[in-house]
């Protein structure tokens, strides 16, 4: 057996235990499920027995909290891609529209990230490029945590804002649009081939407000995959080296992730499918004026508080993807 060949298997060794292990803590889920299940339905015999009205409350509270966990067990189940466990890159990018465009990455980029605190994952910006004169012109950032690839895969596609827009001085709606691509970050036990003849790697001063380090060494680093013309950067570590190990996780991702949008053009060329393989297109409207309302155009699930929605209240979005 080649060294390719052994760290093909140990790559796939490594998946299986890891199947095993997660399937091992589903099961044990289960059964506290079951477990809480029995006991609700003891609870409930015992104050129909003795006619206790005072344990209504107690009834009614753990019945909630036992659906709730049911929710989140059904919507674990669905977590069941190769990559689903890994964390996330997140990449968004501003539409046309100048500082309108720019400011609603900004929106997106506090929604994500106030969506990752009220699930407890940590959300680091990789690399930020802010707008000439507000908003975000792009951004890349990590959302670091348990199955955050397989809740923000749902959210790679354009999202739409329609809002009266504060940048213009005669009041008008204005649409806006960004792109969000998500990626998952690859493992360390996954084997992605780069050969360091096909890299081009140039650093350079850090932009903004990064301190005294940042702004007097070249310790930003932009790396070219010349193959394929894929370029990413990172300016937001202080050491070139951080920079540099970033940039290469990403550029993992991004290679990852060609190679898989290949593979579903060629079944879909099997099957005869005539669609279209692509991030590009709308998912998500968000509409401040003249009306409120967050529409989804593939599930079809609509929420009227937008505000709630910015402030990270992304579930029913995610939910009813995942299950659809």
């Amino acid at each position: 057996m080649t060294w390719e060949g052994f760290w093909e298997e140990q790559a796939r060794a490594q998946e299986v235990m890891q199947t095993v292990t997660n399937l091992k803590e589903r099961i044990a889920a289960f059964g506290e499920l079951k477990a809480a299940l029995e006991d609700l339905g003891v609870l409930i015999d015992l104050g129909e027995e003795e006619n206790e009205e005072g344990l209504v409350e107690e009834v009614t509270a753990a019945l909630a909290d036992l659906s709730r966990r049911v929710a989140d067990m059904e919507l674990q189940v669905m977590f069941s891609g190769p990559h689903d466990a890994c964390n996330a890159i997140v990449s968004m990018h501003a539409g046309a529209g100048g500082t309108e465009a720019q400011d609603w990455v900004e929106m997106l980029l506090r929604m994500f990230t106030r969506w990752a605190e009220n699930h407890r994952l940590k959300v680091s910006i990789m690399d930020m490029l802010p707008g000439d004169e507000a908003g975000v012109k792009s951004v890349t950032f990590s959302v670091t945590g348990p199955n955050a690839f397989g809740y923000l895969k749902s959210e790679k596609g354009v999202h739409r804002l329609v809002r009266i827009s504060p940048f213009d001085a005669a009041g008008r709606r204005h649409t806006s649009f960004a792109s969000v691509d998500v990626l998952p970050e690859v493992q360390d036990d996954v084997e992605v081939q780069i050969d360091p003849e096909d890299l081009r790697i140039d650093t350079y001063r850090s932009g903004g407000a990064g301190g005294q380090h940042v702004n007097k060494t070249d310790s930003a680093v932009r790396i070219t995959h010349l193959p394929t013309g894929i370029v990413v950067q990172c300016q937001n570590e202080r050491s070139q080296i951080s920079n540099r190990n970033t940039a290469m996780k990403v550029l993992k991702a991004k290679l990852m992730d060609l190679e898989m949008q290949k593979k579903e053009a060629e079944l879909a060329q099997m099957r005869g499918e005539n669609k279209e393989i692509a991030w590009g297109s709308q998912i998500r409207s968000y509409v401040f004026h003249p009306y409120s309302l967050v529409k989804d155009h593939r599930t079809g699930v609509e929420v009227g508080n937008v505000d709630a929605v910015m402030d990270g209240e992304l579930d029913e979005f995610i939910t009813a993807y995942l299950l659809g």
